[in-house]
């Protein structure tokens, strides 16, 4: 789906206080196989893919393209953080309204319990608010993901529903970085 705002792509790399988000490269194609190939990342989410799959699937640049950032720790990939155009899946109004772009994220089990999944979240999050200001931001997770839960809740979305999709209960929130008072 094409996305017709205003968002310049690619950006200078994003420094926080320990990672690197960034374009893609040709280097970061074995640890997006190994994302979509691991059972613990993949839980929530269908269940992996099969690496001979990925291997044939993947490009040589995986994620080129806008709002599509690899996380990188001390030279390394650990994860990436999307912001891409919002397709809902139902015709619920207030997922239609809620807002056109998504978070998503995924991070090597490695990468867990450290808060990188927070900071780079963040750090994605100021970057679009700076982008497209006071445009909202949805975010999906199954409630039985309890650290998606938390990040969620630790980025500030405010969950606007819960519906049953895929066979599990499903959670839908909203992030604007205006507050109430603006």
């Amino acid at each position: 789906m094409a996305d017709p705002r205003p968002l310049a792509w690619p950006p200078a790399p994003i420094k926080t206080e320990r990672l690197v988000l960034r374009e893609s490269e040709a280097r970061d194609r074995a640890a997006v196989i190994e994302l979509n190939a691991s059972p613990e990342v993949n839980t929530y989410l269908g269940g992996p893919r099969p690496r001979a799959e990925l291997e044939s699937a993947v490009p040589e640049v995986p994620g080129q393209r806008r709002g599509w950032f690899v996380v990188e720790l001390d030279g390394a990939m650990i994860g990436t953080v999307q912001l891409k155009p919002h397709a809902p899946e139902s015709a619920s109004s207030r997922r239609l309204e809620a807002g056109e772009t998504e978070l998503g994220y995924l991070f090597l089990p490695q990468a867990w319990g450290h808060g990188y999944a927070t900071e780079a979240c963040t750090a994605a999050l100021d970057w679009f608010a700076g982008t497209l200001p006071g445009e909202p931001v949805v975010l999906y997770t199954q409630t039985a993901n309890a650290g998606s839960m938390r990040l969620a809740a630790k980025l500030g979305f405010t969950e606007l529903e819960r519906f049953e999709a895929w066979g599990a209960e499903q959670w839908f929130g909203v992030w604007s970085s205006l507050t109430p008072s603006d």
